[in-house]
């Protein structure tokens, strides 16, 4: 399920042809783009990102609007039940996979990411990284499962909401590890990370670009790498594959869906101009500076690599029989 910055540009080139072909359908006015989580994580600043420059090339106002809570999922539904005409789209990113495999498990999925949601593109290849506040004495996985047995009570260790990556993540490395965790739910990454600079909440996961600036600082300590590489940020930090746990990483990313049935041509043309724009100089240098690659696949290469993903994690998730309230 990995893609190369190579495999990603020369699929970002051979869409430039259905620019052309796409413009028959333009949008009939501004252009909502929901983000299912609270302002400021990486997927939200992802989103404005591309929003100004897709503003200038659509020729219609991108309006990014935050919907947090339930890992993602209030977010999505208001999209999959919006008219899919193209003006209300979705910007999410890999907990959607979990979720959907979660929510299903617990016969409690409000939509389904295979028949709701038209996927149009890659955003953006995003590592997300677990991270310790640094009063605790660990550096890797297995010293922070050394100290968390060692507490009197088992440690807190925050999300961003039920079904999410981070919940799934936490989970696997609770079973895997045989040690225990409390798990705390959050309505985005930006509030789970306020939480852990605090010290309230000593473990949890990002999406490195969002975190990097506290990594640097010294206010978190990264012990590994969630995604399925390491990062080129930060190239000393092990995955957790490497550290002894291969079911608690998965590819990283952020994109864009659009409510089912949307028309193909809409589609075609939206494909297009997120090519475009991950390929735009001033764009492409932006992601890359938050330690992320730019996206701007084809829809196919998006769904395939995104189906994928919720396939896989629907066997790890009811190995675990990870419950939701």
């Amino acid at each position: 399920m990995r893609l190369s910055r190579r495999a990603l540009g020369a699929s970002a080139l051979l869409a430039a042809p259905g620019l052309a072909r796409a413009q028959a359908w333009q949008p009939s006015g501004p252009i909502r783009v929901v983000v299912p989580f609270a302002a400021g994580g990486t997927t939200d600043i992802l989103a404005r990102l591309y929003a100004q420059r897709l503003s200038e090339t659509l020729g219609v106002p991108m309006l990014v609007e935050n919907r947090g809570g339930g890992g993602g999922s209030i977010g999505a539904d208001l999209v999959a039940k919006s008219p899919p005409d193209g003006q209300v789209l979705l910007f999410h990113n890999s907990t959607f996979s979990a979720t959907t495999a979660v929510l299903e498990f617990n016969n409690r999925a409000p939509h389904s990411i295979e028949r709701d949601f038209a996927p149009i593109s890659l955003g953006a290849l995003v590592p997300t990284v677990v991270l310790v506040h640094p009063s605790v004495p660990a550096t890797n996985l297995a010293e922070w499962i050394a100290w968390a047995r060692a507490q009197p009570r088992p440690p807190f260790y925050g999300s961003t909401g039920p079904g999410s990556a981070g919940h799934l993540v936490g989970e696997v490395l609770k079973r895997d590890g045989n040690f225990d965790m409390e798990h705390v739910p959050f309505r985005g990454a930006s509030l789970l990370v306020q939480e852990m600079l605090a010290g309230r909440i000593p473990f949890g996961g990002d999406q490195l670009s969002s975190s990097l600036p506290h990594i640097r600082s010294g206010a978190l300590r990264p012990i590994a790498i969630r995604s399925t590489s390491r990062s080129r940020m930060l190239p000393d930090i092990p995955t957790v594959a490497e550290q002894g746990f291969p079911n608690a990483g998965f590819l990283g990313w952020n994109g864009y869906f659009a409510p089912a049935r949307t028309p193909e041509a809409a589609i075609v043309r939206l494909q297009a101009e997120i090519a475009a724009a991950a390929r735009h100089p001033p764009l492409a240098a932006r992601i890359e500076e938050l330690g992320a690659d730019p996206g701007g696949n084809s829809t196919a290469e998006f769904r395939e690599m995104v189906h994928a993903q919720v396939a896989a994690l629907r066997p790890i998730v009811a190995s675990i029989g990870l419950r939701t309230e």
